[in-house]
């Protein structure tokens, strides 16, 4: 399967430009966009069962996604500062 749901593109539509913007000026913003591809990856492979994984594990996974994603949208929301 190609499709990965819960990519950052899907979850913030309007904010495409402001991601790649801040991937390429904010080292931090970068950090967090890198892991939460990661840990997104791993949920999908343990959703398709690709790598299985403990139900435990995978619930600490998605808490993790939607931590990451809650940073990420904060960053996206703040004002620009200049």
């Amino acid at each position: 399967m190609s499709h990965t749901p819960h990519e950052l593109s899907e979850e913030f539509p309007d904010k495409t430009d402001a991601i790649h913007a801040l991937k390429l000026n904010d080292a931090h913003f970068a950090k967090l966009v890198d892991d939460y591809h990661e840990v997104n990856r791993a949920i999908h492979r343990a959703e398709t069962n690709v790598e299985p994984t403990e139900e435990l594990h995978e619930m600490e996974m998605r808490k993790r996604r939607l931590a990451l994603k809650d940073e990420i949208a904060r960053l996206l929301a703040a004002p620009a500062e200049g």
